[in-house]
């Protein structure tokens, strides 16, 4: 079983990270930790570095529990919500965690919606944490 986390570090997803983590203990699955950055290539390095870094850091936190992970900084320039809906295709991911964040319906209608996106569009069960 492969259970995907979408992670910027934020408490939620940290909180995402936790439930994900007493999941995979449960079933016996691997982790995907995933962060996607908007703006594709044109991300300024200082920002990719230090995404790679909490990256690693979720991964050394999942990894001190022996549950296999693996973390993945997507660069390809799709938003968010596109970006984990089209990793958990490719990667046979049969459970989503993600962290919801409370906005306003007028930051909702300029921002979207990541969670809302994956809620939505993903091809497995989806489970959100707020």
């Amino acid at each position: 079983m492969n259970i995907l986390v979408g992670y910027d570090d934020s408490k939620v997803a940290q909180d995402a990270l936790e439930l994900a983590k007493k999941h995979a203990e449960k079933l016996g699955a691997r982790i995907h930790v995933v962060t996607s950055m908007a703006g594709g290539p044109e991300v300024p390095r200082e920002a990719f570095e230090k995404a790679e870094r909490r990256l690693d850091e979720a991964k050394t936190r999942v990894r001190k529990n022996d549950i296999a992970c693996e973390a993945h900084l997507s660069v390809r320039g799709l938003q968010p919500g596109e970006d984990l809906v089209q990793y958990a295709e490719e990667n046979q991911i049969d459970q989503i965690v993600i962290g919801v964040r409370q906005r306003s319906k007028v930051g909702k209608l300029l921002f979207g919606s990541t969670a809302q996106y994956v809620i939505l569009e993903a091809p497995c069960p989806v489970v959100s944490v707020k």
